[in-house]
């Protein structure tokens, strides 16, 4: 089943792109005691991901900063260094933390994985957006197969 609003995230390891390489960080200490915005896409370099997606939450971080927001954060069943690299042509610099899901652990965890594998690309995340306040649930919004109408920085904005 799904995580649903009012559920904690679990705790599983995740990685991105630090000063020295690639850095750990448990998602407990990622959400505690902070106002985070998390969106997840099927895939770094992806058409709506680097068209629309990622590019909306970097473009409207100010607005979600100033409505509360501690933290953003873009999520992938990518590696560090893809999701780095990506964040670095998005110009996602501090505005947007690029985090790893290499195994999809963390999305298996939330039960939204993405079954891509007939494409070529296995098993991925859902796209979604979330506002999670000191680890709980406040907003979820799943998008429909192929669709962007919900997960969108705009949307979440409303939110707030």
């Amino acid at each position: 089943m799904a995580i649903q609003v009012g559920d904690k995230i679990p705790s599983i390891n995740l990685q991105h792109m630090g000063v020295d390489g690639v850095e750990t960080i448990n998602s407990n200490e990622l959400f505690a005691g902070k106002k985070v915005v998390l969106f997840a896409l099927p895939g770094a370099f992806t058409p709506t991901c680097s068209a629309s997606h990622l590019p909306g939450y970097v473009v409207s971080s100010d607005d979600l900063f100033a409505k509360g927001v501690d933290r953003i954060v873009c999520l992938s069943v990518n590696d560090a260094f893809v999701m780095d690299a990506w964040g670095q042509q998005h110009n996602a610099d501090d505005r947007v933390m690029m985090l790893a899901d290499g195994s999809g652990h963390f999305t298996r965890a939330l039960g939204l994985e993405l079954d891509l594998e007939a494409a070529g690309m296995g098993i991925r995340s859902q796209r979604y957006a979330m506002v999670v306040n000191d680890g709980v649930v406040e907003v979820l919004n799943v998008e429909a197969p192929k669709e962007f109408k919900v997960s969108d920085a705009q949307t979440i904005l409303s939110t707030l």
